[in-house]
């Protein structure tokens, strides 16, 4: 009988370029499992998408390690070829929130195993403007840290660099005003901060997108932060937000399969902490279980 063919993608440099102790060890674990195994380490931004778009029809699983940002690059790859060939992911990352949100181990063995041993998940994805995205996508306050923090302060200090890093910006704080039109309605208001998500986890706090999150609903959670008066109300706002207390008065909150962000001025986007343009208008929508990936 012929042997199952995989495609391995991996980011030698994601989180603190862990793969490199790890590869063979997750090699063997798929060679075990009888699977023939391409192996193609990404060498830029981009080439996780060209090497799956390509490649994605000659196999029965694509298999990617790194971060968020490459598995975001393996999904990207696949809606643009039209395929849905079962995805399989071993974290590699400083946060790894996608990960979290589906229960896949930290572990890079581990989450190996689970590739091999586990079920297939139907999940949610969103799509920008056309362009896909697996877990968030979001504006304003900090959402730049992640793809303007060098590679190499992230191996060193993990997860450590996004906080230290978000810390040079609380001088630099300001709003953008949007008209926001979801299928729930209309908001036009200032805002410092907003996400569109699919996820349980973001920037490695768990529940910040609410309580009995499900990936596979059709729906995203919305939440949209205005502009305190104050640094003081700034900070509690702040906490307010991580810990989930919606104060109506300064955070909208809310699901929706549709929505459309419209402003006067370009606006920076970030798509799974990766930069994804700056836009006037950006039309995100839910595709139900869109994604065929792998869980324990």
């Amino acid at each position: 009988m012929a042997k199952k063919k995989m495609l391995f993608v991996y980011n030698p440099k994601a989180g603190k370029e862990r793969i490199r102790s790890n590869l063979l060890d997750i090699i063997d674990i798929f060679a075990k499992a009888d699977y023939e195994i391409v192996v193609h380490p990404t060498q830029e931004r981009g080439d996780a998408i060209r090497a799956v778009t390509e490649r994605s029809d000659d196999f029965d699983i694509v298999t990617c390690s790194g971060g968020d940002g490459t598995l975001d690059e393996v999904v990207n790859g696949m809606w643009k070829s039209k395929k849905k060939t079962v995805i399989g992911y071993v974290p590699a990352g400083s946060t790894n929130d996608f990960a979290v949100s589906l229960g896949i181990p930290s572990a890079m063995r581990q989450s190996a195993e689970c590739i091999v041993t586990g079920k297939e998940y139907d999940c949610d994805i969103g799509v920008m403007n056309e362009e896909t995205f697996v877990y968030i996508a979001a504006f304003g306050l900090f959402t730049d840290v992640s793809y303007q923090t060098r590679q190499d302060v992230k191996n060193i200090l993990g997860h450590m660099a996004y906080i230290l890093e978000g810390a040079k910006r609380l001088s630099e704080i300001r709003s953008y005003h949007f008209k926001v039109t979801s299928d729930e309605g209309v908001i036009e208001d200032d805002f410092v901060f907003g996400m569109v998500t699919n996820s349980r986890s973001v920037g490695g706090f768990k529940d910040i997108t609410g309580k009995n999150v499900t990936m596979d609903d059709g729906v995203f959670e919305v939440t949209l932060v205005k502009l305190p008066d104050n640094m003081v109300d700034m900070s509690n706002l702040i906490a307010a937000f991580l810990n989930r207390d919606i104060n109506t008065e300064q955070m909208y909150c809310f699901k929706t399969r549709h929505v459309v962000f419209e402003s006067n001025e370009e606006i920076s986007w970030t798509r799974d902490g990766e930069f994804g343009g700056s836009h006037t208008k950006v039309d995100i929508r839910n595709e139900n279980k869109a994604l065929k990936i792998m869980i324990p």
